[in-house]
């Protein structure tokens, strides 16, 4: 059988600086057609900041859709026709500080493709120096330096629950310690 939707018609019910809700009309497998919502996102990166092989720069900053301070990876969206490298490279340094040596793309996935469109790029950064963090104006940010085995004792225990913290660390850790 064949997977795919045909989009129909599609509407914008929502345009915002960040995100976009679009509803489509698609044409099912079986003919009949179904409503999708898609939130519209132009990608996002995030990065693994290693500053040796045992430690990792992460933020600690509240996030309202999820109602509480989370510990998680630098990350930020990509600015409009934005390369995922010159991002990580701008977000490290907004975010913790730091200029990577050394930025390997890790993976890219989608963080909920149900109804997201955005991809994340996801990097291991290492040969940290040292800069000057310099924080958005709306953004409120404590850097926290945790060990790895600390960072996947905190996942297994639920207290890190940011999917692409987690994927990135488990990633890292094999990455970091592989042949």
């Amino acid at each position: 059988m064949e997977l795919i939707e045909e989009t129909v018609d599609s509407k914008v019910a929502f345009d915002g600086r960040l995100v976009k809700l679009r509803v489509d009309t698609v044409r099912l497998p079986n003919g009949k057609d179904a409503t999708r919502e898609v939130v519209v996102h132009r990608g996002a990166v995030a990065a693994v900041p290693m500053l040796d092989k045992d430690i990792i720069v992460m933020v600690k900053q509240f996030r309202q859709p999820a109602g509480e301070v989370l510990l998680e990876l630098p990350a930020g969206s990509l600015e409009q026709n934005e390369e995922p490298l010159h991002c990580i490279a701008r977000e490290l340094g907004e975010e913790i500080g730091y200029k990577a040596g050394n930025l390997t793309l890790m993976s890219s996935f989608y963080l909920a493709p149900g109804y997201s469109s955005e991809l994340l790029h996801m990097f291991l950064a290492k040969d940290l120096e040292k800069t000057v963090q310099h924080s958005e104006e709306d953004e409120f940010i404590e850097i926290v330096e945790v060990k790895l085995d600390d960072a996947l004792d905190m996942i297994r225990s639920g207290l890190i629950k940011d999917a692409k913290t987690i994927s990135g660390i488990l990633m890292a850790r094999e990455k970091l310690f592989e042949g």
